[in-house]
């Protein structure tokens, strides 16, 4: 889990490191006083930041062909991708979960989001 929390991290903060905005901050209460922050060194990246992690993990799929922590990855797994060939090609693939539940998210990547 500590390990796709520092990878999102990581990208989240790179994603919105492009930016060139700025934070006016000139809202002081009394005197009015205040300054513009770079939205790349606010306190609000953070935030926004750290809001969405969880959100993030959710695009993981669990690749069981896989070892390891390696066994989460983004994008679809090379078995579902192999049996979506299949369906789409017209052979009957019968497994114990509904087609309509395939792309849903799995037991295991609900427990990586919760953890």
């Amino acid at each position: 889990v500590c390990k796709y929390v520092a990878v999102e991290l990581k990208s989240a903060f790179e994603e919105t490191g492009k930016t060139k905005e700025v934070i006016d901050t000139k809202y002081g209460f009394l005197d009015g006083k205040g300054s513009a922050v770079k939205y790349t060194q606010s306190d609000i990246r953070l935030i926004e930041v750290t809001e969405n992690i969880c959100k993030r993990l959710l695009d993981y799929n669990l690749h069981k062909e896989r070892s390891g922590s390696n066994r989460f990855a983004k994008g679809m797994s090379e078995t579902f991708e192999t049996l979506h060939n299949l369906v789409h090609k017209g052979v009957k693939v019968v497994m114990d979960i509904p087609y309509e539940l395939w792309n849903e998210t799995s037991a295991e990547v609900a427990d990586l989001k919760k953890q």
